[in-house]
């Protein structure tokens, strides 16, 4: 059984989920224009805070670097002057989006006359719990706002006085601009009780959503009580099949691992058809990019630069220049093995055959399916949608890149003319 939080932290989550109980009462009935000119405000304040931040972010990189934090954490938690300009802009990107609050999405007239609409709001108070990247204090709030949430961030110890900077400018921006001053709170401490105390707010939070590692994403998913959006691997594939245009799925298949291959949107395992007519420069584009190759005999038979596989690796999300590799029997073969190991993240088909294609998409149930296209393309700004708040692989409410509308719910309005129910 789970430790409870102590009650100091749990106090202080009551009161900050309160305060946001009734700041998000007021930004659900806040005008587009509004929610957008604080926003803007909240903007031009982290410019105007820069030299702040980047004090803040320097205490923090220095402690970080003294306690042995990984060169690639340390990246995440930088910031410089483009940066801080990158997350202004974003911002402001965001303050220009469609408003989804308030959008009809379905109605009827049913033959009594009742006049149904079905109609998006807000999902109320939302918890975002993160480490390293101070960013996400900026765009988190920012997409909370606009979908007329209130927000309750509590980010990671490494970057805890970059993220009171950032959060400083912000409230003041969206304070000057006419949001409620408790719209986005960031809860004070680094204490990891904190953290179970949100998780168990039940009443008080509608929602959370982890940004951070596996450990973090899965602690999170195991002690909630509330509703989470996340997922937990990005253990995606891209299936080859015989009827691919060759230089096409070389292109794709190494766009897809290497470009970066540190995202929940790389390619994890390449399945082949048996079928395809020459595997081999596959395998040696990949290998001469530098990737580690990893498969049994039947691959190791193709490029003798494979190295074996165990039963692990199918479902191994590596984050690294390494890949699975396997042969199937056609599409069904692919979906077979993508049904055994596909974490419900994306996952991609390379064939000019339409028909083929077609199955694959309806056949494969993952949050993101694709024909054609580089796995890489898990990304909400890569949607058009801005930008997002993670990736949802569950089933019910949100799934794939999470912006705007995944930020949302929605409510029946029922209109009458004094008709009764006989």
């Amino acid at each position: 059984m789970n430790a409870q939080p102590p009650e100091d932290a749990v106090a202080t989550i009551r009161a900050m989920g309160t305060r946001a109980r009734a700041a998000a009462r007021q930004l659900a009935a806040l005008p587009t224009a509004t929610k957008a000119a604080a926003l803007r405000a909240a903007a031009a304040a982290i410019r105007a805070d820069a030299p702040a931040i980047l004090a803040a972010n320097a205490q923090d990189m220095a402690r970080e670097q003294e306690r042995g934090l990984s060169a690639a954490l340390l990246d995440r938690l930088r910031l410089d002057e483009a940066r801080i300009a990158a997350t202004a802009a974003g911002v402001e990107a965001i303050a220009a989006l469609p408003d989804p609050v308030g959008e009809t999405l379905s109605q009827d007239r049913r033959p009594n006359g009742l006049e149904l609409r079905r109609v998006r709001v807000p999902i109320g108070v939302i918890g975002i719990v993160y480490e390293s990247r101070p960013n996400v204090t900026a765009d988190a709030g920012a997409l909370c706002v606009m979908a007329g949430n209130a927000a309750i961030l509590r980010g990671g110890s490494e970057a805890i006085e970059s993220n009171r900077a950032l959060h400083a400018a912000m409230l003041r921006g969206l304070a000057e601009g006419g949001a409620p001053a408790d719209a986005v709170q960031l809860v004070p401490t680094t204490d990891r009780a904190a953290v179970g105390a949100m998780l168990t707010a039940e009443g008080l939070i509608d929602m959370v959503v982890p940004r951070g590692g596996k450990s973090l994403v899965a602690r999170v998913q195991a002690e909630a009580r509330v509703p989470v959006l996340a997922h937990l691997d990005g253990i995606n594939h891209s299936y080859v099949d015989a009827a691919a245009d060759p230089a096409m799925a070389r292109s794709l298949v190494v766009n897809a691992k290497l470009r970066r291959t540190g995202i929940c949107g790389a390619t994890e395992t390449l399945l082949v058809d048996r079928g395809f007519a020459d595997p081999a420069p596959l395998l040696a584009a990949l290998a001469d990019a530098g990737c580690e190759l990893r498969g049994d005999g039947e691959v190791q038979a193709i490029d003798a630069r494979v190295r074996p596989a165990d039963d692990a690796d199918w479902d191994t999300e590596y984050l690294d220049a390494i890949l699975s590799v396997r042969l199937v029997d056609g599409v069904d073969g692919a979906m077979a093995h993508i049904a055994r190991h596909s974490s419900g993240h994306t996952d991609a088909i390379v064939t000019e055959d339409a028909a083929t294609a077609r199955r694959f998409l309806a056949g494969v149930d993952s949050a993101i399916v694709m024909w054609n296209a580089s796995t890489q393309f898990a990304d909400g700004g890569e949607f058009g949608l801005g930008a997002e708040i993670g990736i949802s692989t569950g089933r019910l409410h949100a799934r794939g890149p999470v912006a705007l509308e995944g930020l949302t719910t929605y409510k029946w309005t029922v209109t009458g003319t004094g008709q009764t129910r006989p």
